[in-house]
């Protein structure tokens, strides 16, 4: 039981750093290009954490076994951020967070591609319904749809696509190896580019908000690969959609956005549906982590 509570309290971490690094990048992509904001979000993430790590682990921080599924999980990453951060510029907090809820429903519908895994009837209408969900977040044939949802929606595939990935690594990679990979790949890859567009931070607030993307972003995905070390992702699952919660929060704090009724609507009909769906998996899979 301790062994779950850990783990849970880690998720907890994993919400609150995640939503953090969200308005924090919202923030900053008002003033600064959106592809130095994700490269400098990277690069003090790969600095931090190889500082972090290096003195306990030496040259084990980079005993990477299987080098091409870590860079192809980094390049999957910096797209990820890209779209998440570009999107962020025109939509509310909590609509990018309602969109994201719904990588539980696309890992199944991609481990039934992907792994072959066997969907039951329940599982299929429970991912339609959660498509559902993000219709009416989206609200395609209204006035109040913005292309950039689609970036959302489409983050949202490549996470799922992330999450499978992490869970292939998750027994050949150290964690802190893998999260560590995850941002010095896109920090690399992004350098020329972003140092092409450059444009310098005029005052101390911003040089802040950028130090705590990185430092947001670093222990978000740490304790992220921490947490499962501790619990399976039937019993943590649940608690992931308490992001939602903070996301509202910080938009209404920080931007005075406050969710509209399509939003919340379809954020219930995907949290819903993801909940079925974590619930059956636990049924099926009960958790074996010891107490």
């Amino acid at each position: 039981m301790r062994h779950r509570q850990i783990g849970i309290a880690l998720v907890v971490v994993t919400t609150l750093m995640f939503s953090v690094l969200d308005v924090s990048a919202k923030w900053l992509v008002q003033t600064l290009p959106v592809i130095q904001v994700v490269w400098l979000r990277f690069l003090i993430h790969t600095l931090l954490m190889g500082g972090l790590f290096l003195p306990s682990m030496g040259p084990r921080l980079w005993a990477v076994t299987q080098p091409r599924m870590q860079v192809i999980r980094g390049l999957i990453l910096c797209v990820m951020t890209g779209m998440n951060f570009w999107s962020l510029q025109y939509l509310q907090l909590a609509e990018t967070g309602a969109v994201q809820f719904s990588v539980p429903i696309l890992i199944a519908l991609l481990s039934a591609w992907w792994l072959k895994e066997h969907l039951d009837v329940w599982r299929w209408v429970a991912i339609c319904v959660g498509f559902l969900g993000i219709l009416v977040i989206m609200r395609p044939f209204s006035h109040g749809f913005h292309p950039a949802i689609i970036l959302s929606v489409l983050n949202a595939v490549l996470y799922a696509a992330f999450n499978l990935m992490t869970r292939r690594l998750a027994s050949s990679d150290h964690p802190v190896v893998t999260q560590l990979a995850c941002a010095a790949v896109p920090a690399m890859v992004l350098a020329p580019f972003a140092l092409w567009q450059w444009q310098t931070p005029q005052d101390w607030q911003t040089w802040l908000i950028i130090g705590a993307t990185g430092l947001s972003g670093g222990l978000g995905h740490l304790a992220s690969a921490q947490a499962h070390r501790f619990a399976s992702a039937a019993v943590l699952g649940p608690f992931l959609y308490q992001q939602i919660i903070y996301m509202a929060f910080w938009g209404w704090l920080v931007f005075d956005q406050v969710p509209d009724q399509a939003v919340a609507i379809g954020a219930c009909i995907v949290v819903f549906s993801g909940l079925y769906l974590l619930w059956r998996e636990f049924r099926q899979q009960p958790d074996t982590t010891a107490d």
